[in-house]
């Protein structure tokens, strides 16, 4: 019988196995994941990278400096405040598994939102709290959920984090990132000291 080759799923030419018709689709985990970026400043980029990393959806964190005037600034210059810097977080995630609004509940959480001196025991412009929209939507989320912060009646005076338009974003030395995976010791150690901890639990615990 004369079998039209269209129909024959595989068949040997040449010695050699052929498969004949479309390949079979994708699976759609082996499809890359869409991704977004978010930018917080919440004081020591040390300490706002682990409450990001821990959440599901975030593919990376990046510790670095934005909102300043000089290129590819260093740690020494950025820390001493004369650059215009503040230490941030770039955060990469998952749209799909964790939204927008997630991340700024968890960045609220993990700043004193009232200091317009910087944070916890590191003072100075480079160590205020500061959102960086990178969209519209951001920005609109961002106000909308400091709005709410004001409102909510859980402090006493106004919210005095800035949400300010997303600009260059250099990443900082090597070192600094995982600090908190490098050297854990030390970093427990920078992070009880510096009090930050203690005025989390005072700031946010159930009222």
């Amino acid at each position: 019988m004369n079998i039209p080759l269209t129909l024959i799923g595989a068949a040997f030419i040449a010695g050699s196995l052929l498969v004949i018709g479309n390949p079979a689709p994708a699976h759609a985990a082996d499809s890359p994941a869409q991704t977004a970026v978010a930018t917080f400043a919440g004081g020591c980029f040390w300490c706002m990278e682990p409450p990001f990393d821990n959440l599901d959806g975030v593919l990376e964190t990046t510790s670095g400096y934005t909102g300043g005037y000089k290129d590819n600034p260093a740690y020494k210059e950025v820390s001493s405040g004369i650059t215009g810097h503040l230490e941030a977080l770039q955060v990469t995630y998952d749209p799909a598994k964790v939204s927008y609004e997630t991340l700024l509940d968890v960045f609220w959480k993990n700043v004193d939102p009232l200091d317009p001196y910087g944070q916890f025991c590191d003072k100075g412009e480079q160590y205020r709290t500061a959102i960086f929209y990178h969209s519209e939507e951001q920005r609109v989320a961002a106000e909308a959920s400091k709005e709410a912060l004001n409102k909510s009646g859980r402090f006493d005076r106004p919210v005095d984090t800035r949400i300010i338009k997303a600009s260059t974003f250099w990443p900082a030395e090597d070192y600094h990132q995982d600090y908190y995976k490098k050297n854990p010791v030390r970093y427990k150690f920078y992070r009880y000291n510096c009090g930050r901890d203690q005025r989390l639990k005072k700031l946010w615990e159930t009222k």
